[in-house]
């Protein structure tokens, strides 16, 4: 096996083995190519996803270490129910979209930067429009106030970003997804990398192994027609 970074031709969809992965930096396996929602959506189904910021070349990676939440072990803690209970939210899916990711963006902006560059957000805004890229909405008073998105087109829901200006709005946002996969019995949630919040919603990591073997499983897996309609979440935490 020869691990190093392939370069994408602009054409075609392809992507190399993601075993091919370099060690260092963990998990980048190809430079270039394009955003468009074919080569996504082929990325995605392979256990890739891209990562990269302004004033870099697209970068594609598949890390040794794959962070996930099982949906039977998200974490919801008391203080969590508790705040519910004192406040009244609503819940929509694919209601808001481009004001999700670009909340994301901005949140990121604000804080350390973002990889949600404007060539990423005009890409991931196509694959919503084509039915791949999907979001989560909480509102308070009629105003957008938390929400993530990700891409689903079989079993897994590969999340990208989440933002919140509400007090646990993201956890909101996080809780009502896994409830909605539940009810629908979707596989599991890829978080592509684990990091100390993801961790405190019960995600974990596993081998990119066993990751892309649970990924090609979850290939059987055909949405309902009406599971990412835009529509209001009714009793979504119950």
């Amino acid at each position: 096996m020869t691990k190093q970074i392939y370069q994408l031709p602009e054409s075609g969809v392809d992507f190399p083995n993601p075993e091919y992965a370099l060690d260092e930096p963990d998990g980048l396996l190809a430079i270039g190519g394009g955003l468009s929602v074919a080569r996504l959506k082929n990325a995605y189904q392979s256990g890739i996803f891209p990562w990269f910021s302004d004033y870099e070349p697209i970068m594609w990676w598949s890390p040794s270490l794959r962070g996930i939440i099982e949906l039977d072990e998200f974490h919801v803690s008391r203080s969590l129910k508790k705040y519910l209970k004192r406040s009244a939210f609503r819940v929509t899916i694919n209601h808001a979209f481009s004001h999700v990711i670009s909340a994301c963006r901005e949140q990121r902006l604000d804080a350390e930067g973002t990889w949600i560059t404007e060539q990423m957000m005009d890409a991931y805004i196509q694959a919503h429009q084509q039915g791949l890229a999907h979001s989560v909405e909480i509102w308070h008073d009629n105003e957008l106030v938390a929400g993530l998105y990700g891409i689903m087109q079989h079993g897994v829901f590969c999340g990208e970003s989440m933002f919140h200006q509400v007090s646990n709005g993201s956890k909101l946002a996080m809780w009502a997804l896994v409830n909605w996969l539940k009810k629908h019995n979707a596989h599991f949630i890829d978080c592509q990398l684990e990091n100390p919040y993801l961790l405190t919603l019960g995600a974990k990591v596993i081998p990119r192994s066993e990751f892309l073997t649970r990924l090609k499983l979850a290939r059987n897996y055909v949405p309902t027609a009406d599971m990412w309609q835009p529509q209001e979440l009714i009793n979504i935490y119950d």
